[in-house]
């Protein structure tokens, strides 16, 4: 066990690292927490949904300006290090970007997870944060493959004899998914309604999350609710700053509503995992308050 904790997480595309667990990567470094981002594609797919931003130079410099978003929306969440995998965005299914041979998503499944191998022999976290396997909701080929390469890659790097080359082997204690509750977005909606606002999450859209992740661990964010909108805002070609869903709630409002980052904890070398964790008197399960429980 190293001295130093750390904490590692992977995301598909630069902007998913603001829209998922950005409060708790915030938390963790005020705490002196070593954060790392492993961001595996450039983006070059996205779809330019700033107005403003949507100019012909934009779209013909798109990879290099979404580098410099991640980098600048990277360093107000408060990552130490942000590593760039070096893959590019395979797009969306049936898209012509799907038959590139240098997409993320038609790299060898092999290449990709010595890549990541060798960033967690590196930097030794304790803690790596992914995607869940089910991806019904938003079924894109790299966020696929960043959860392939996730649960592989935390196997493989504790083996000597798996990618000698990328240094001495390191067994991150646990594994964790990132999950976004359906109680988040009714308890949005709600709030919309409750101001006399228009809500941007229709019937149609709540239907779709009727699903439940279960929820093994929650993080209270109080204290960093602005860091996922400032982030986001850093992402000017990907997110509207007039967006009703991300920036429709007065600021004051929004730190006040599910103030936590849910996971799920996947794999766990130091306890028991998922279902197999404590339960309530009343048959609940006791949610863990920190990722790095069992380690400090």
């Amino acid at each position: 066990m190293s001295d130093r904790l750390c904490l590692l997480t992977v995301h598909a595309h630069p902007d998913d690292e603001s829209s998922k667990g950005a409060g708790t990567v915030a938390r963790y470094h005020a705490e002196g927490v070593r954060t790392v981002l492993v961001c595996c594609t450039g983006g070059e797919e996205g779809d330019v949904l700033n107005p403003a931003m949507d100019e012909p130079e934009v779209r013909e410099h798109l990879a290099e300006i979404r580098r410099r978003e991640l980098e600048a929306a990277a360093k107000i969440i408060g990552y130490d290090e942000v590593v760039l995998l070096g893959y590019r965005d395979s797009g969306m299914p049936g898209t012509d970007a799907n038959s590139r041979p240098d997409a993320f998503a038609n790299a060898p499944l092999e290449e990709a997870v010595g890549r990541l191998v060798a960033v967690i022999r590196r930097e030794r976290p304790q803690v790596l944060v992914t995607y869940p396997e089910d991806q019904r909701e938003y079924p894109h080929p790299d966020h696929v493959r960043v959860h392939e390469i996730s649960m592989a890659a935390f196997d493989a790097a504790a083996d000597p004899e798996r990618y000698p080359e990328a240094g001495p082997a390191w067994a991150p204690s646990k594994l964790y998914y990132t999950i976004w509750p359906r109680r988040r977005m009714r308890e949005m909606h709600e709030k919309f309604l409750e101001l006399g606002l228009e809500s941007p999450l229709d019937d149609e859209r709540l239907e779709r999350m009727k699903r439940d992740e279960p929820i093994t661990t929650s993080i209270d964010t109080s204290g960093f609710a602005e860091v996922r909108s400032d982030a986001l805002r850093a992402h000017a070609t990907q997110v509207d700053p007039s967006s009703p869903f991300w920036f429709g709630l007065p600021p004051e409002v929004l730190r006040t509503i599910y103030p936590f980052d849910d996971y799920f904890l996947a794999r766990s070398r130091i306890g028991p995992a998922g279902d197999a964790l404590s339960m309530d008197a009343s048959g609940g399960m006791v949610p863990e308050r920190d990722l790095f429980a069992g380690l400090r």
